[in-house]
């Protein structure tokens, strides 16, 4: 198995036992079991080449329609938060200046990841702590079509963040790291 295909592997695995697992996102059930995921590891730890393998990304989901949504992971670069949290608001910036503002939405997950104003145990910062920083793009068009079936979307934050406390730090620590 090669270093990529294992990251990959450990990625479907978190995304299976957290993200569809927790239900965090009530649509990737669905997404998964149709196979329209498409899962790109990028080894650069250059934010210029990081951001022109999103660029690429998008433009991969521009010309293949079977394709919902790509999570573009980086396991060896980023490790700090606030490094990655640099990268995203740029991969925002981009997409807006490359046109994809309305077409492509940016989701972010990292290992250490911290909503504002939480402290660093809250149990539901892994509502967003994936085992790689990751940038996951998705179709908005696609969302929107989804949101039009589900009843109250907006309480779809403050339910993760309910099931995640209520589980524990401990439990969803172990959860997260079992997918290494």
């Amino acid at each position: 198995m090669t270093a990529a295909t294992e990251v990959i592997e450990q990625t479907k695995r978190w995304i299976n036992d957290v993200v569809v697992g927790c239900n965090f996102c009530p649509f990737a059930a669905n997404v998964v079991k149709q196979q329209s995921v498409f899962y790109k590891v990028e080894n650069s730890g250059d934010p210029a080449l990081c951001l022109t393998a999103l660029l690429n990304e998008a433009i991969r989901l521009d010309d293949e329609a079977d394709i919902e949504t790509i999570f573009l992971i980086f396991p060896h670069s980023f490790a700090l938060f606030d490094d990655y949290l640099d990268l995203v608001a740029d991969a925002e910036d981009m997409l807006i200046e490359k046109g994809y503002e309305g077409i492509y939405q940016l989701a972010s997950f990292h290992p250490l990841y911290m909503f504002a104003n939480a402290v660093e145990k809250d149990a539901a910062n892994y509502t967003n702590r994936s085992i790689y920083p990751m940038l996951h793009l998705l179709r908005e068009s696609s969302i929107d079509k989804a949101l039009e079936n589900y009843k109250d979307p907006e309480n779809i934050p403050g339910d993760n963040i309910d099931f995640a406390r209520k589980k524990g730090l401990v439990y969803m620590k172990m959860l997260r790291d079992a997918c290494m």
